[in-house]
């Protein structure tokens, strides 16, 4: 099993890589969409498409890609904890139990544990992230906060708001990683056993394409789960990340029962298209590259 453990780190890497080459176009969409419509003046974006098009009209492609430098390492590194930590904790918790049936008194604490941990990876670098998807070049984001880079944007953070002004969301990202990834495995290892049990009673070939399509279907649906689970402490997780003041609140109940004054349930949903559109594909593809580095590593999934 030891032997093993780094194995499937890197297949959880390389999960990473997939998703952010996916989704990330999706995810500058939702940030903006969480930044600005949730605000009391400003731009206003009606839905996920007109966002597109204005991200588009004024800065191209590459504007939809802003903070990749930053998800790439952060993602990936974070994927790889993921999946790692909770392959290994779910081993720990099944050994003498059934483990060809999902029991959800190991895959949700596995799931738990896991999302917390890397929350406390993931925190610094959605904040730099989301910092550099939002700056573009509105006018109304002040001037200190324009960032050449990731780095710049980690070094002006420290400089304005002091050393703990990078973990600022840290409650919002634990809350959403524990929450989020313990719906994210239920319903992916749900659907997965499933559908491969249909698969058996149905007597049909399986074969690498028909693995693929389950990997497709369980992780586009454990996707949109963990979405539709966390979205709300997403959307305070923005705010609280992308404030400019420094002394503004970082309790992620009183950022939403704020928005939901203002806003309303809507408010506290914002960026729901793009989010949904995005969870599916980009959880697909993390989920199939997985499977296939675990395969092809010879790593055997139960």
């Amino acid at each position: 099993m030891e032997a093993a453990a780094h194995k499937e780190y890197l297949a959880g890497l390389l999960a990473g890589v997939a998703t952010v080459i996916t989704g990330l176009p999706f995810d500058t969409v939702k940030v903006m969409m969480q930044k600005h419509n949730t605000e009391t003046h400003g731009i206003k974006y009606r839905n996920g498409l007109h966002c597109t098009a204005r991200i588009l009209q004024t800065e191209g492609v590459k504007g939809l890609y802003r903070g990749a430098t930053s998800s790439f390492i952060g993602v990936a590194f974070e994927s790889s904890l993921l999946f790692g930590i909770y392959s290994q904790t779910k081993h720990s918790l099944q050994e003498g139990k059934n483990s060809d049936v999902p029991n959800p008194r190991v895959i949700i604490p596995s799931a738990a544990y896991s999302g917390a941990i890397i929350s406390f990876i993931l925190c610094s670098s959605e904040l730099v992230k989301c910092r550099m998807q939002v700056q573009g070049t509105d006018s109304l984001i002040p001037k200190y906060s324009r960032y050449s880079g990731p780095l710049d944007c980690v070094l002006q953070t420290v400089k304005h708001d002091g050393a703990s002004g990078i973990f600022r969301g840290g409650l919002a990202t634990l809350l959403r990683e524990s929450c989020g990834n313990a719906a994210f495995f239920s319903v992916y290892e749900y659907v997965r056993y499933y559908m491969h049990l249909q698969l058996k009673s149905s007597s049909s070939n399986h074969s690498h394409l028909t693995d693929m399509g389950i990997g497709i279907l369980s992780g586009g649906l454990g996707g949109v789960a963990f979405w539709s689970a966390v979205l709300p402490l997403d959307v305070a997780k923005t705010i609280i990340q992308t404030a400019p003041d420094k002394s503004s609140t970082r309790n992620p109940f009183r950022v939403l029962n704020s928005i939901y004054r203002r806003a309303g349930i809507k408010g506290c949903y914002a960026g729901l298209g793009p989010t949904i559109m995005r969870a599916f594909p980009a959880n697909a593809a993390a989920i199939v590259t997985w499977e296939l580095a675990m395969k092809m590593l010879g790593i055997r999934r139960d």
